[in-house]
């Protein structure tokens, strides 16, 4: 005999009970959070719970810019200087830079912004030669541009360094970091004029640095600084190269960058900041900014060497002297009963006062170690050289201070500049004789700048050293 079919009570009973257990949690929910490696109550509330964010972002990311039968959109000049230009929806194609607007007079003179990126050479006629033409960069309308471009183009998303450099002054130390990485920075963050002492800002960091003339192997310096730089300024930064440029011109594609910060060498030379100093970076001090506006750079660089970035600050710890020599390098060196003499009066300031006092050779020193010291020093000093780039980890206070030997007569704005746009403050020495700002002398290479019989009167350093880490001219009268 056949089972009566079901009820329409049982068939009611049956569909609440699946109801029922579908409510019920699942197996793993019942677990403690530890075992699942979830927060548990006591999350502080820098950190979001994994289960109210999806393990992946699932989002289409659209990778062009269209503007289909309408025009496309205006390129902006956000930051400018000679040399350093911060520009939104910057196209390139076919290797060609393209400024599109309908506003060209509100654009600068391009030579003030990009140029053939030649190696730098001196005189009027190789300056001339430098300038860029329509095959470098342009300046076009909407209209034109939707005839070159077509109805879209590419995007290379977030924020980009594109430098239009030679590789002729990148593999060094002092240029890649006080010059180029110094006035990019000093350029980008002038669009953040809160940056507080501790290093925070609002910035977003660079997605990428590209080197249009420039291959994969030759960017690094002989002392391997420069790698360690850009990957702890920025750890998750790309580069790319010339390779990489050329990838794009041979797509026939047009691109355009959301943001991107334009170095041009030879463009920063034309600036008067540089007529002033020499130094590229300089004319991106034109531009408004924090007073705290290296300390991201540095924060990052110090902590990626595993110091406190509050480490060399305030007026109360106890001081650091730190001279740099190059007795052994063979080039630019004091002379050698000088170099003793100098040795024995820190040594002294040691002993009758207590400062730390370190005599150093860079050359024989790792990247960190060059680093934590310079983070850690007080007063810097050694002859002008390569070493004093380190200057750069020190944090500015009241007594930071660096003193540079020069032979007598001869002088080079390089560290001098460098201290100074950190807040800090720099001496020039010939021999007994020193300097500082306003009164500087005028940049002269003479003969000996070079040498290896260099001056110094040591006890006269150490006088200074102690004059400066008293304070003495910060007391009122």
């Amino acid at each position: 005999m056949a089972p009566a079919p079901p009820t329409r009570r049982e068939i009611l009973l049956l569909a609440l009970l699946f109801f029922f257990l579908a409510l019920i949690p699942n197996r793993h929910s019942l677990l403690p959070a530890a075992v699942l490696d979830f927060p548990t109550a006591t999350t502080t509330a820098n950190h979001s719970s994994p289960t109210a964010q999806a393990p992946f972002d699932t989002q289409i990311h659209d990778t062009k810019l269209t503007w289909g039968s309408s025009y496309p959109p205006e390129t902006s000049v956000v930051v400018h200087v000679p040399g350093w230009t911060v520009f939104d929806k910057l196209y390139i194609f076919k290797g060609i830079v393209y400024i599109v607007t309908d506003h060209p007079t509100t654009v600068p003179d391009v030579q003030f912004i990009y140029s053939k990126a030649l190696s730098i050479k001196p005189g009027a006629e190789a300056e001339a030669e430098r300038l860029p033409t329509k095959d470098e960069i342009q300046v076009i309308t909407t209209k034109q541009a939707h005839k070159l471009f077509g109805t879209s183009a590419q995007t290379i998303d977030g924020f980009t360094f594109l430098v239009n450099d030679p590789p002729q002054f990148i593999t060094h130390y002092y240029h890649w970091s006080a010059e180029l990485w110094y006035g990019f920075w000093r350029t980008y963050s002038s669009l953040d004029g809160s940056i507080s002492a501790e290093g925070n800002t609002t910035l977003p960091p660079p997605r990428r640095i590209l080197f249009n003339h420039l291959d994969n192997f030759h960017w690094r310096d002989y002392t391997s600084m420069n790698e360690w730089v850009v990957r702890s300024s920025f750890p998750s930064i790309n580069l790319e190269f010339k390779d990489d440029w050329r990838d794009r011109i041979e797509m026939n594609k047009p691109f355009v960058f959301e943001r991107v910060l334009v170095a041009d060498r030879s463009a920063a030379m034309l600036a008067y900041n540089y007529a002033r100093y020499q130094r590229t970076a300089a004319a991106a001090f034109a531009l408004p900014g924090s007073m705290n506006w290296w300390q991201p750079i540095r924060n990052n660089v110090v902590k990626f060497a595993g110091m406190d970035p509050e480490v060399g600050g305030g007026t109360t710890s106890k001081p650091v002297i730190t001279y740099i020599s190059r007795q052994e390098w063979g080039r630019r060196m004091l002379l050698p009963a000088h170099h003793d003499r100098l040795v024995k009066e820190l040594y002294k300031l040691r002993d009758e006062h207590g400062y730390e006092v370190n005599i150093v050779n860079a050359e024989k020193m790792s990247r960190v170690e060059q680093i934590r010291i310079a983070a850690r020093t007080t007063i810097m000093m050694g002859v002008h050289g390569n070493g004093l780039t380190s200057l750069l980890w020190m944090k500015p206070s009241p007594r930071s201070t660096v003193i540079e030997f020069f032979y007598p007569q001869g002088f080079a704005h390089d560290y001098e500049y460098t201290t100074r746009a950190l807040g800090m403050v720099h001496y020039g020495f010939w021999d007994s004789e020193y300097f500082t700002s306003p009164g500087l002398p005028t940049p002269r290479y003479v003969e000996g700048f070079q040498g290896n019989e260099i001056p110094v009167d040591g006890a006269a350093v150490a006088r200074l050293c102690l004059e400066r880490l008293s304070l003495n001219e910060e007391v009122d009268d």
